[in-house]
């Protein structure tokens, strides 16, 4: 490694990279400074002293390099070989206007178990890295190094490394501490570079499988043009309804995942028809579709006197539950608000012929909302109210969910007529199944099995 002895050299700053020892570069002499140090340095056996130089400020320790060649033809490049480390000392005068040191060479110690510990580790890590980067065959040659600290130094290679961790790398003359702080670094990069390899596969595995499914929709469409099918692409017509239609989220994302089973499955299936069915009423519900109540008392009231004689205590109580709503209205009132539903069911008792559907009929004209009257007279199954399962043979939803079909609209005011003629097979009590069906919280929030 040379004399260990302090010695003074000349200068050549670097200001744009690094030396390390063992590295053999070309340096482009450009400057007058650097002109004078290489010819100091001919004069004085070819040697002199590389410092990296950052924001005016010399690092503490410097390379020992010889000068192996010299280029003079089309400007001046020189061939430099580093040396050893040396620690700067004092600067003093020599020949010419040269900065001359004192350089004290750096000799590194026999590597212990733990330095050839960590020489392994980060020899493998760099691989990876290198592995990553498609330069695996470089690997085996440039790691072939076995002196551990000059294996640290071929971080000095990295491109990941910035120029001030360079020159730390320098300044560590420890070669366990230099080794530590190669590795740490290395670890970081090999991190960042797996985070985005996967993240990148993510992305592509994404797309290759949006860019399958579009060739298996267009191989599909034109098997169905060879098969005449072409015509009647319901598939794309439910995707047309379902785009034109504002569903509940949840809604929306059984309605998609119905419309896929739909197109991969044969029309000589029996489930064909009964995704068809399926699919055909929950689109026809129509969902977001509600009408603001008219709660103008008076108006209410002649409605009500216009369409029927008499019957004062039914329209006075019915004047008094709109005249309750108005007032939660007003005060701003809402279900959020005050845990309370703003929807209500009021029980009409009398014997037929009174007027208790033409009552109802004049509420719902009287507040605006759409009518719909629900027959029970004769129902002795449950599933007619609350719907079949739709894998039943003959499968319907329930009479809710027709009933706002019918009306277009999903606040109606519903009539529940007949109940006194609910078929007495019914299990349990009828009022309480219709109360599960029908939310009086929210007139609108039903349970159908078929859905």
């Amino acid at each position: 490694m040379g004399d260990l002895s302090v010695l003074a050299l000349p200068v050549l700053p670097l200001r744009n990279g690094i030396v390390f020892p063992n590295m053999v570069v070309t340096v482009s002499i450009e400057s007058d400074e650097a002109h004078r140090a290489i010819a100091a340095a001919e004069t004085s056996g070819g040697r002199l002293l590389l410092v990296p130089r950052i924001d005016g400020e010399f690092a503490s320790v410097g390379t020992i390099a010889e000068i192996q060649e010299v280029e003079r033809d089309d400007g001046t490049a020189v061939l430099i070989a580093g040396v050893q480390r040396a620690r700067i000392g004092a600067g003093h005068s020599g020949t010419g206007e040269v900065l001359w040191v004192d350089a004290e060479p750096v000799e590194d110690e026999l590597p212990s178990a733990a330095v050839r510990r960590l020489a392994t580790e980060f020899r493998t890590v760099v691989s990876e890295i290198m592995e990553h980067r498609g330069i695996g065959a470089i690997a085996s040659r440039l790691l072939g190094v076995e002196d551990p600290g000059q294996l640290a130094d071929l971080a000095g290679y990295s491109p990941d490394l910035s120029l001030a961790q360079k020159v730390e790398v320098l300044e560590t003359v420890d070669v366990e501490q230099r080794l530590e702080l190669v590795l740490g670094w290395m670890n970081e990069i090999l991190a960042g570079i797996t985070l985005r390899e996967r993240i990148r596969e993510d992305a592509t595995s994404r797309i290759d499988k949006s860019q399958r499914e579009y060739v298996l929709r267009q191989q599909l469409e034109s098997i169905k043009k060879e098969l005449g099918d072409g015509d009647d692409d319901v598939v794309s017509e439910y995707r047309s309804k379902l785009a034109e239609r504002d569903l509940p989220e949840k809604v929306a994302e059984a309605v998609e995942r119905e419309i896929d089973r739909l197109e991969r499955m044969s029309e000589q299936s029996p489930e064909h028809s009964w995704i068809r069915t399926w699919l055909d009423t929950v689109l026809d519900i129509p969902w977001g579709v509600t009408s603001d109540d008219a709660l103008d008392l008076t108006a209410a009231r002649a409605v009500l006197d216009a369409d029927h004689t008499g019957l004062d205590e039914p329209k006075e109580r019915i004047v008094e539950h709109l005249a309750v709503r108005k007032l939660r209205q007003d005060r701003g009132l809402t279900a959020s608000e005050s845990g309370r539903g703003s929807g209500a069911i009021m029980l009409l008792v009398g014997p037929p012929g009174v007027g208790k559907t033409s009552l109802g009929e004049s509420v719902a004209r009287a507040l605006g909302r759409s009518f719909v009257r629900v027959a029970l007279g004769g129902v002795r199954d449950e599933a007619e109210v609350r719907g079949h399962r739709r894998t039943y043979v003959g499968a319907r939803p329930g009479r809710i969910a027709r009933a706002l079909i019918e009306a277009g609209s999903m606040n109606p005011v519903f009539l529940l007529d007949e109940m006194d003629k609910v078929g007495a097979d019914w299990r349990g009590d009828p009022s309480s199944a219709l109360l599960e069906v029908l939310d009086p919280a929210q007139n609108h929030t039903f349970r159908d099995n078929y859905l």
